[in-house]
């Protein structure tokens, strides 16, 4: 079990991109078709940016044409925590890095099989570690 990474405002706004704290910080979003993941076809492990927890493995990775990195499953389900939110006068259920709290996207289901799910993650959330093998699909 990894230690939560607890840092302030400050402590994060230092740390990350203007995009990268609105999105991970204040559970903001990137536009559709902008983040630099959506169309990544690179293979490794996506990390938070926020505390390098490693959250999807790209043989996970589908084409979901959403216009945001989409994964039917987690790397570990352990290291992702989701909670229902209630903003912009829906119901969705939000997707957390377990070791920090950022914000990453939103689950639908929608996915593709195995799970059905469509994990729907903004790529200023991300950071490619190409270093780390995938691992194949189960």
């Amino acid at each position: 079990m990894t230690t939560p990474v607890t840092k302030s405002d400050a402590e994060w706004r230092d740390q990350l991109t203007p995009e990268q704290f609105q999105v991970c910080r204040k559970c903001g979003t990137e536009p559709p078709f902008t983040g630099k993941y959506w169309n990544c076809h690179e293979a490794g492990i996506y990390r938070c940016v926020c505390c390098g927890n490693a959250l999807f493995d790209s043989s996970t990775k589908f084409e979901s044409n959403s216009g945001w990195p989409s994964f039917w499953q987690p790397h570990k389900p352990e290291n992702v925590t989701t909670k229902t939110d209630t903003s912009l006068g829906m119901k969705r259920v939000e997707v957390n890095c377990k070791q920090c709290g950022a914000h990453l996207g939103h689950i639908f289901p929608d996915g593709p099989k195995p799970s059905g799910l469509r994990f729907c993650i903004n790529s200023a959330a991300l950071e490619l570690d190409k270093d780390q093998s995938s691992q194949p699909s189960p």
